[in-house]
Formats: structure tokens, sequence, C-alpha cells
């Protein structure tokens, strides 16, 4: 029964989240979560925050998060906004940024919630084709009527664009916001945040939940000019005037600052990235060239969907989509070097059997 329901929430498809099961021993490879917890440092100051002052609101304007990202960034406080997860700061930035009037340009195969974001607003799409490699066909973005949408490195692809081709799509829409959602930018990709400064339109947004193992925080930024900026605390403070909460805050700002070991971490996931994708190689898989913290891949001859059902008895989860162009492909997120030689043994033996 949707009776009481309002005519756009009868009408809306929700994202699916990846599978959180409660299951123990799990090996889980199947949300792009860090294999590594996060720093001492961003421990410590949470546990600071859990004092007397948790009975007053927390900062609105998240001032000690926003002048770290600022710093990190050479930006000022001002170009920086920050949200409950990179997925609200997205939506946020979808009903301040696009008209839904105009179309907005995005890949066929992308983050699944930017058509949930889209439909939620009520934007048109003009949905754009990945090539036959998955890379992004970067003269189909110039010239879209309301906007560009795109995630770099890719998801669930993993494939990055140069900044140069960034640039270029800069160049063509000058008139129309460009997000680019850099997720999963720190495991090899080249960050926007340099083209800031030229580029009135752009809007880079981040998250904690990936680089900086802050997934169960619920933080995340975005970074633009100060007007873009402007724009989206005019949504937020219309929505809610407290998004992070102040353990969250202390947690977000020490991660922003301790870079250098979650810069650590990010190497160890690229050594093991590496590994991964050469022995699955050697297994007869194609590996799309990852520069995000997981992997994309098809076998030559065994069907990704029983690669995943028969994962699932060796209690190993990753990520499958039964959808047009990636139904034969798993995305695979790298876990510690333990859990990967565990998968590995798993796929030698499924494959094996076959």
């Amino acid at each position: 029964m949707k009776q009481f329901w309002s005519r756009r929430a009868r009408n809306l498809t929700p994202y699916t989240p990846g599978e959180q099961p409660k299951v123990s021993n799990l090996i889980k490879l199947n949300t792009n979560e860090s294999p590594y917890p996060p720093s001492q440092m961003v421990l410590s100051a949470m546990q600071a925050a859990v004092n007397e002052d948790l009975r007053r609101y927390p900062d609105p304007n998240s001032t000690s998060f926003c002048a770290a990202v600022a710093e990190a960034y050479g930006l000022q406080t001002e170009q920086v906004f920050t949200g409950n997860g990179s997925d609200e700061v997205l939506s946020l930035a979808f009903y301040a940024l696009f008209d839904p009037e105009k179309t907005i340009r995005v890949p066929d195969i992308s983050y699944s919630f930017y058509p949930v974001y889209a439909d939620y607003y009520e934007v048109q799409r003009d949905i754009i084709p990945l090539n036959e490699d998955f890379t992004v066909p970067v003269e189909r973005f110039f010239g879209a009527e309301g906007g560009v949408v795109l995630a770099n490195p890719n998801a669930p692809t993993s494939i990055a664009l140069s900044l140069g081709d960034i640039r270029r799509i800069l160049e063509a829409n000058p008139a129309v916001p460009v997000i680019i959602d850099e997720a999963y930018v720190d495991f090899g990709g080249e960050s926007a945040v340099a083209l800031i400064g030229e580029f009135p339109n752009l809007l880079v947004v981040h998250t904690l939940s990936k680089f900086r193992s802050l997934a169960g925080l619920r933080a995340g930024y975005a970074m633009g000019q100060a007007d873009l900026i402007a724009a989206l605390d005019t949504v937020k403070n219309s929505f809610n005037s407290y998004p992070l909460d102040r353990i969250a805050l202390a947690g977000a700002t020490a991660a922003i600052v301790d870079n250098s070991y979650f810069s650590a971490m990010a190497e160890k996931i690229r050594i093991t990235r590496g590994r991964v994708t050469a022995t699955l190689e050697e297994l007869g898989f194609s590996v799309c060239p990852s520069s995000a913290n997981f992997i994309f891949a098809s076998h030559s001859t065994v069907a990704a969907q029983e690669i995943f059902a028969d994962l699932r008895t060796y209690n190993i989860l990753v990520r499958y989509w039964n959808e047009p162009r990636i139904s034969n492909h798993l995305r695979i997120s790298i876990g510690t070097d333990e859990e990967m030689d565990a998968f590995l043994a798993a796929v030698s033996e499924i494959i094996g059997k076959r």
C-alpha cells in the first residue's frame, strides 16, 4: 500500500547499497572499504570529543574540518563545503547546481547513485555510453545543456581520466557546472583540485570513506570557487544545518591532518592491487587498468555470476551487477594481503573446477 505516499516518493527507485551481512569470518570485498583502520590520531581525536560538550550543537559551519581541507589543498575555507558523507554532498550539489528543465550528461556505467539523485530532483539525463573498453568518450561530454557529472576514477570500472581530459571537458562547458567525484583519486588518479582556480564551474567531491578509512563515520566534502560553495551552503541550511556531529567533526579534521598515515596505507593497497591483478590475469581474467582501491574483472570462460555465487560458499563477498554491458564483470575491493590470498586461492579453485 502506498496510499499516503507522495507522487514523488511513489516514482522513486532507491539506490541499493552493497551488502553488509553480519556473518563471522567473512572476507568482505564488496563495498570498497579500506582494509586498514583509521590512524591513532583520528581515534584519539574522536575519543577526546566524547565529553560534556555533546550537550551543545556542533559547529554548523564545520570550521575546523573546512580549515584542514583548505590548508591541505591550498584553498580558502570559503572554497570548502562539508556534509554527512560524499553521498549527501553530491545530493545537495544536484539540487543546488542542476535545473530540472536542463539535461545533464552522465556516463551509462558509473556510480549508481547518480540516476537516483537525478530522479529525486527531477533532473533530466543525457546518458553517454562509455567506449567498449570502458574509457570515457571525452568529446561526447562537450557542450552539455545543464551540466556534467563524472566519477574519476570511475566506479565500478576503476579507470581514470587524465587531468588533461578533465580540462578539455571544463573548457568545452564554460556555462554549466561540472562535478568531478573523486572518491578514489588517492589510489592512483590525478585530482582536479588543481583546476579550481581556473574554472568557476568546477566542483570536486571527496569522501573520507575510502582513502581515509572512515566509511563508518559518514563525512565528505566538496571544493570549488566560493560561489559554488555558497549555493551548497544555501541548500544545506534549507535542509539540515548540522549534518556533522561533534565526534565526526573531530575525527574528520584529524583524518585530513594525518595524511602521511593514510598515504602509507594507500601505497600498501596499490602494491596488493598490482599483485592481485597479475595473478588474476594468469588465471584467464581481463582486468581493467585500475586507479582505485578495487579492480573490475571478467573471466574468459567462466561467467561472473557463477564466480560471484561460488565465492559466497567460501565466505567471500564481491560485487556483481546483472546489468547491460557489465553482467560478466566483478568488482573486487582490495583487502589485506591475507584476505586477497584467500580470495585468489578460492578463485583458482573455482576456475580449476571448470
